[in-house]
């Protein structure tokens, strides 16, 4: 087999990876999880989320773009560009505790059932009883 044939294969190899993984991973149970939420003051629903982001993994700062939260992406395309993408590894952890953590503090408060709201409380490292008791933000 010459070179270019050992690299053709190689590079479908990875391709394949990077498609089936997440696709492996989620149906293992790992990855974001989702949460409605609502706003007691507005009556405004949006979804939450818990776990790993794939999402924010293969588009970065696209994702907080298309959420609204210019700011955040605007700040999260420098440090992508900075780091060279390491940035973007990193936050795929912790991308969605942090932009369902600024829900709740936008005054959002979990809406679903209280088996995904107890998962979804103990991920973000909110105390549901006081949550539930906490005044909407307007």
């Amino acid at each position: 087999m010459d070179e270019n044939a050992a690299s053709a294969i190689v590079g479908i190899i990875f391709l394949l990876v990077l498609v089936a993984l997440p696709i492996i991973l989620k149906v293992c149970g790992i990855g974001a999880k989702r949460v409605t939420m609502k706003n007691p003051a507005t009556g405004q629903i949006k979804t939450g989320f818990f776990g790993f982001s794939w999402t924010y993994f293969f588009f970065g700062w696209w994702v907080p773009l298309l959420r609204g939260e210019l700011g955040v992406a605007a700040l999260h395309l420098l440090f992508s560009i900075v780091t060279l993408g390491i940035w973007q590894i990193i936050v795929s952890f912790m991308y969605n505790r942090q932009y369902t953590s600024r829900l709740i503090e936008a005054g959002y408060r979990f809406f679903d059932s209280p088996e995904v709201n107890q998962k979804a409380a103990e991920y973000i490292g909110v105390d549901l009883d006081v949550h539930r008791q906490q005044p909407a933000v307007r």
